[in-house]
């Protein structure tokens, strides 16, 4: 059997990353027949479906899912090839991609003890709110916040992370928190991110907060975190990532252990072949040894 096109390949990866041949189009610069053409004909040369619709979108079929596998990863290797080949001398570079608020929070503060362990690893950081793709080879790992339902991917998931009520100092000098009920008369901050929602967190105390209402309401963990630091209200957050405020003193737990909720909310996202790359290991081991040290 004959190799498809490059380009179809590339189209195909697209398309079953987005659900979408408009979206791919927009992303590959091409309109959405020339997409869908790309598609007819790696169709055409494997033999199969590779796509069904659901809805308004995409999804892969049993054979999709197969291929994608194996193309994504030939394509990250066709992509490393070529940076190493244009290279002009040999450097390591990790590229790291995260989800914000970890990249911000947990992530920077520690960089200098990642370059302590590792000054032949230049480490390449972007943040941003989207999933990436690997089908590039650009992205080493990719860190997520999630349920860790990704599929084709190998995923390790960031251990000891607890969701717990977070407050600073001063906040509860001058307004004294004792019991979960207590929080009801209090100034709450809500985040949209956490898996624990302060509704859940309520029923697992068995408390009723059916009409109590927010102060603030934020969409990213990093924001209600600098806002209870501030002084101005209670948020329900992860421990993990407020961890730094919490060791400068900016930030303590309402309560103690017994009202923490563990999560397995961030995961180390990468390609399986990306785990054989000395880099990435060295990463790995270091998130585990970080993530496990004391705050």
């Amino acid at each position: 059997m004959r190799i498809p096109p490059l380009k179809a390949i590339i189209a195909f990866e697209s398309v079953a990353r987005t659900k979408s041949v408009n979206r791919a189009a927009e992303e590959l610069g091409l309109t959405a027949s020339a997409v869908s053409h790309q598609l007819s004909n790696l169709e055409s040369i494997i033999g199969q479906s590779l796509f069904q619709r659901a809805g308004r979108g995409l999804v892969l079929t049993p054979t999709g899912e197969r291929y994608l596998a194996d193309v994504t990863g030939s394509l990250a290797d066709l992509s490393r090839a070529t940076e190493r080949a244009s290279s002009r001398k040999e450097v390591d570079i990790l590229r790291v991609h995260s989800s914000p608020s970890f990249g911000l929070m947990w992530l920077l503060p520690r960089l200098s003890s990642f370059q302590a362990a590792n000054d032949d690893i230049q480490l390449n950081l972007a943040c941003s709110y989207e999933s990436v793709s690997f089908s590039n080879g650009y992205y080493d790992i990719d860190i997520r916040h999630g349920y860790g339902n990704w599929s084709n991917l190998e995923v390790r998931t960031v251990r000891s992370e607890f969701i717990a009520p977070l407050a600073s100092p001063g906040y509860l000098e001058r307004h004294p928190v004792e019991t979960p009920e207590d929080l009801l008369t209090h100034r709450l901050i809500y985040s949209e991110t956490p898996l624990v929602q302060w509704k859940q967190w309520f029923g697992r105390t068995g408390v009723s907060a059916k009409q109590k209402t927010f102060d603030f309401s934020f969409d990213r963990s990093y924001m209600s975190i600098e806002t209870a630091a501030l002084g101005l209200g209670i948020a329900l957050e992860s421990l993990m990532l407020a961890s730094v405020k919490i060791r400068d003193g900016l930030l303590v737990p309402v309560f103690n252990d017994t009202y923490s909720v563990e999560v397995g909310a961030h995961h180390l996202v990468y390609p399986m072949q990306n785990a054989e790359l000395p880099r990435v290991e060295r990463f790995l081991a270091w998130i585990e040894r970080e993530a496990a040290a004391p705050t």
